[in-house]
């Protein structure tokens, strides 16, 4: 199993700065051309580069700057997969929601072209030495999750188990050895699917899609796996569960002991980012099936408003986690990014730095310098 950098890491995404979203709105309406964006969204990278240096992280990304999504940017550009742009709704109470996006597989997946690599290309050459630059993606279970069967072709896959899996897995194979000839040692999935297999709400979707939401996170971790045996040697693969993350909302709640035993028993993931911000995350009890070499990135500092959280309730509750899996495979982080889509949370811009500061300094006062 790999290592992560330091003991403190962060999920990915930050927040959007004015002059690049101005930037989107014009290629959006063919003012712009998509060359022009690309060099506005490189000035916006150089700069979120400097502050993560700056502040203190080790591991380091572009920030998700080139992203409308965090998700569907990269999946619509697998070979056999459509994605329809989500919606924003209001709903009765005057707050937003999201709409979920529909992923669909209209063929049999490939990795038509790289994805990520002209992107991570340009991240490294604004990396400094010392410094891990960090790829995030969504988990190849976005593809099957939501839709359920219904969601992918009967033509394209007649039987899901085994060729649909191993044709994402496939897909992902080449899209990881694709980043690792380029450099990239470090890459995050995110994943929305198995957090949302904690909510007793999406557990009672999935029966109604005909899915079983107690065999799920098991195929899930199989799936996976998949994966894994496609990672190059020497690359450190982790996870993000993410329980949504629209402009400082959330999707779903409850404990993590449903998907515990297949997540952190089964998977093959070197590190594991767990939401643990607040009351519906639950408790720490499910840490109790971490095996040896594995890590768990505690995400106790949310992302989602900015009041600053106490440093000694970090501690507590860190030494709380550290009753079911020892202190060495444990670390800090915040819960999620600042900005999983281009909409960003309602937080400021200067509340990024004060919570990326206060997850370094509980960090290194926890477990001693990087």
């Amino acid at each position: 199993m790999m290592q992560l950098p330091a003991r403190y890491d962060h999920v990915g995404s930050f927040l959007r700065p004015q002059y690049l979203l101005e930037a989107r709105a014009q290629k959006a309406k063919g003012e712009i051309t998509p060359e022009q964006l690309r060099t506005v969204e490189d000035r916006a990278i150089t700069e979120i580069v400097k502050f993560q240096q700056d502040v203190g992280l080790k591991s380091i990304t572009d920030g998700e700057f080139r992203r409308t999504y965090f998700h569907i940017d990269f999946l619509e550009q697998l070979g056999g997969v459509k994605t329809d742009i989500p919606v924003t709704f209001i709903k009765p109470d005057g707050s937003e929601e999201l709409a979920p996006p529909v992923i669909k597989v209209i063929d049999k997946v490939r990795h038509a072209k790289d994805i990520q690599k002209a992107d991570f290309e340009y991240l490294k050459t604004q990396v400094g030495a010392g410094f891990t630059p960090k790829v995030t993606i969504p988990s190849p279970t976005m593809l099957n999750f939501r839709g359920g069967r219904a969601g992918i072709s009967k033509q394209a896959y007649p039987e899901l188990d085994p060729t649909f899996y191993d044709d994402v897995a496939q897909a992902y194979g080449d899209e990881l050895r694709s980043l690792y000839a380029a450099g990239c040692r470090y890459v995050q999935m995110d994943d929305t699917n198995l957090a949302y297999l904690c909510d007793e709400k999406m557990r009672e979707a999935a029966r109604t899609r005909g899915d079983d939401p107690d065999e799920l996170p098991h195929r899930y971790a199989k799936f996976i796996n998949k994966v894994v045996a496609q990672k190059p040697q020497g690359m450190l693969l982790g996870m993000h569960l993410c329980r949504g993350n629209f402009k400082s909302t959330h999707a779903a709640a409850g404990n993590y002991e449903p998907v515990a035993e297949a997540l952190l028993k089964e998977m093959d993931i070197d590190a594991f980012f767990l939401e643990y911000d607040d009351a519906r995350s639950g408790d720490f009890k499910p840490l109790r099936y971490l095996p040896k070499g594995k890590t768990v990135v505690l995400g106790l500092v949310t992302t989602k408003f900015g009041q600053l959280e106490s440093k000694d309730d970090l501690k507590r509750r860190i030494e709380e986690a550290a009753k079911y899996a020892p202190m060495d495979q444990l670390a800090l982080s915040p819960q999620c990014g600042f900005s999983s889509t281009v909409h960003g949370n309602n937080i400021a811009v200067e509340d990024q730095r004060t919570k990326l500061r206060l997850v370094i300094d509980t960090a290194r006062e926890m477990w001693g310098q990087d």
